[in-house]
Protein backbone atom coordinates (compact mmCIF):
# COMPACT_ATOMS: atom_id res chain seq x y z
CA UNK A 1 0.00 0.00 0.00
CA UNK A 2 1.63 3.24 -1.12
CA UNK A 3 -1.34 5.57 -0.67
CA UNK A 4 -0.23 7.96 2.09
CA UNK A 5 -3.86 9.03 2.72
CA UNK A 6 -4.67 5.47 3.83
CA UNK A 7 -1.62 4.98 6.06
CA UNK A 8 -1.87 8.24 8.03
CA UNK A 9 -5.48 8.84 9.06
CA UNK A 10 -6.89 11.45 11.45
CA UNK A 11 -10.36 11.02 13.02
CA UNK A 12 -11.52 14.23 11.30
CA UNK A 13 -10.77 12.65 7.91
CA UNK A 14 -13.26 9.76 8.19
CA UNK A 15 -16.98 9.38 8.77
CA UNK A 16 -17.83 8.71 12.41
CA UNK A 17 -20.49 6.66 14.16
CA UNK A 18 -22.51 9.10 16.30
CA UNK A 19 -24.57 8.06 19.33
CA UNK A 20 -26.32 9.74 22.25
CA UNK A 21 -23.28 8.73 24.38
CA UNK A 22 -20.52 9.96 22.04
CA UNK A 23 -18.85 8.93 18.80
CA UNK A 24 -16.46 6.44 17.21
CA UNK A 25 -14.24 7.38 14.26
CA UNK A 26 -12.75 4.25 12.67
CA UNK A 27 -9.28 5.21 11.46
CA UNK A 28 -8.12 1.64 10.76
CA UNK A 29 -10.52 -0.83 9.16
CA UNK A 30 -10.93 -2.91 6.01
CA UNK A 31 -13.21 -0.24 4.51
CA UNK A 32 -10.86 2.63 5.46
CA UNK A 33 -7.42 1.36 4.51
CA UNK A 34 -7.61 -2.36 3.89
CA UNK A 35 -6.55 -3.53 7.36
CA UNK A 36 -7.15 -7.27 7.31
CA UNK A 37 -6.74 -8.56 10.87
CA UNK A 38 -8.06 -5.77 13.09
CA UNK A 39 -9.87 -2.45 13.16
CA UNK A 40 -9.60 0.52 15.44
CA UNK A 41 -10.42 4.11 16.04
CA UNK A 42 -10.98 7.01 18.38
CA UNK A 43 -13.91 7.14 20.79
CA UNK A 44 -15.01 10.46 22.26
CA UNK A 45 -17.17 10.39 25.40
CA UNK A 46 -18.55 13.67 26.80
CA UNK A 47 -18.52 14.17 30.57
CA UNK A 48 -21.08 11.94 32.27
CA UNK A 49 -21.63 9.80 29.17
CA UNK A 50 -20.61 6.26 28.32
CA UNK A 51 -21.56 3.19 26.41
CA UNK A 52 -23.70 0.60 28.13
CA UNK A 53 -22.89 -3.04 28.76
CA UNK A 54 -22.27 -4.88 25.49
CA UNK A 55 -19.95 -7.42 23.95
CA UNK A 56 -18.30 -8.23 20.63
CA UNK A 57 -18.95 -11.92 19.89
CA UNK A 58 -15.80 -13.64 18.64
CA UNK A 59 -13.57 -10.58 19.06
CA UNK A 60 -11.10 -9.23 21.59
CA UNK A 61 -10.78 -5.50 22.27
CA UNK A 62 -8.04 -3.22 23.49
CA UNK A 63 -9.01 0.15 24.94
CA UNK A 64 -6.32 2.78 25.53
CA UNK A 65 -7.26 5.89 27.53
CA UNK A 66 -5.81 8.95 25.77
CA UNK A 67 -7.41 11.57 28.02
CA UNK A 68 -10.07 11.93 30.69
CA UNK A 69 -11.10 9.74 33.59
CA UNK A 70 -13.75 7.11 33.95
CA UNK A 71 -14.92 3.74 35.17
CA UNK A 72 -14.36 0.64 33.09
CA UNK A 73 -16.39 -2.50 33.72
CA UNK A 74 -15.44 -5.91 32.33
CA UNK A 75 -17.27 -9.04 33.38
CA UNK A 76 -15.11 -11.91 34.58
CA UNK A 77 -15.41 -15.43 33.18
CA UNK A 78 -18.41 -16.14 35.42
CA UNK A 79 -20.28 -12.95 34.47
CA UNK A 80 -19.47 -10.91 37.58
CA UNK A 81 -18.67 -7.25 36.89
CA UNK A 82 -15.13 -6.08 37.65
CA UNK A 83 -14.91 -2.27 37.81
CA UNK A 84 -11.80 -0.10 37.85
CA UNK A 85 -11.12 3.63 37.72
CA UNK A 86 -9.12 4.44 34.58
CA UNK A 87 -7.28 7.47 33.28
CA UNK A 88 -4.71 8.61 30.72
CA UNK A 89 -2.19 5.93 29.79
CA UNK A 90 -4.27 2.98 31.00
CA UNK A 91 -4.55 0.04 28.61
CA UNK A 92 -7.64 -2.12 29.08
CA UNK A 93 -7.90 -5.65 27.69
CA UNK A 94 -11.39 -7.02 27.01
CA UNK A 95 -11.26 -10.80 26.41
CA UNK A 96 -13.13 -12.35 23.49
CA UNK A 97 -16.93 -11.96 23.71
CA UNK A 98 -16.74 -10.48 27.24
CA UNK A 99 -19.38 -7.95 28.30
CA UNK A 100 -18.01 -4.50 29.20
CA UNK A 101 -18.94 -0.82 29.54
CA UNK A 102 -17.18 2.53 29.89
CA UNK A 103 -18.40 5.65 31.70
CA UNK A 104 -16.74 9.07 31.68
CA UNK A 105 -16.82 10.09 35.35
CA UNK A 106 -14.69 13.21 34.90
CA UNK A 107 -15.69 16.79 34.18
CA UNK A 108 -13.78 16.84 30.87
CA UNK A 109 -14.27 14.83 27.67
CA UNK A 110 -12.76 11.34 27.67
CA UNK A 111 -10.94 10.08 24.59
CA UNK A 112 -10.05 6.46 23.94
CA UNK A 113 -8.34 4.51 21.19
CA UNK A 114 -9.95 1.11 20.66
CA UNK A 115 -8.77 -1.91 18.67
CA UNK A 116 -10.96 -4.88 17.67
CA UNK A 117 -9.51 -8.20 16.57
CA UNK A 118 -10.67 -9.52 14.27
CA UNK A 119 -12.18 -6.52 12.49
CA UNK A 120 -15.92 -6.30 12.04
CA UNK A 121 -17.80 -6.40 15.35
CA UNK A 122 -17.88 -2.62 15.57
CA UNK A 123 -20.06 -2.56 12.44
CA UNK A 124 -22.92 -3.98 14.54
CA UNK A 125 -23.06 -0.55 16.19
CA UNK A 126 -24.84 0.65 13.05
CA UNK A 127 -27.90 -1.33 14.23
CA UNK A 128 -28.31 0.64 17.48
CA UNK A 129 -31.40 2.87 17.61
CA UNK A 130 -29.43 6.07 18.31
CA UNK A 131 -26.84 5.46 15.53
CA UNK A 132 -26.20 8.21 13.02
CA UNK A 133 -23.42 8.46 10.46
CA UNK A 134 -21.47 11.70 10.83
CA UNK A 135 -19.63 13.09 7.80
CA UNK A 136 -15.86 13.58 7.99
CA UNK A 137 -15.16 16.44 10.38
CA UNK A 138 -18.79 16.34 11.59
CA UNK A 139 -20.13 16.41 15.13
Amino acid sequence: MADKSKMFVYPKDVSAFGFDWGKLALTVAPEVNGAARFSGGVVDLPSGKGHTRHNHPGAEEIIFVISGHGEQMIEDETGNPVVAKVGPGCTIYVPESRFHSTLNTGDQPMQLFVVYSPAGPELALRELPDFRLLPPGGN
